[in-house]
């Protein structure tokens, strides 16, 4: 299973919609980074993913995006593969 983070913030809709199809997945971890608590984690997003928009997803080295790719994936079954499952 690698590892997934997501740079998240409170009241985002779509990253509560990201965490819970992630959460659907069998054993499957999330670190959540929340952007809106600390501004030097807003800062690394921005360098690792030069995006301003939440959520952005990591699973291991791969930059997945947000939640519409997040979906994409999962719809083309590909996320499981990816999540190594």
């Amino acid at each position: 299973m690698k590892k997934v983070i997501m740079y998240s913030t409170a009241h985002c809709p779509f990253c509560i919609m990201a965490e819970r199809l992630l959460a659907s997945k069998p054993g499957v971890e999330i670190e959540k980074i929340r952007i809106d608590q600390d501004p030097e984690k807003f800062q690394e997003m921005l360098h690792k993913t030069e995006r301003r928009t939440v959520p952005q997803i990591f699973i291991g080295d791969v930059h997945v995006g947000g939640f519409q790719e997040l979906a994409a994936l999962n719809h083309k079954g590909e996320l499981d593969t990816l999540l190594g499952i």
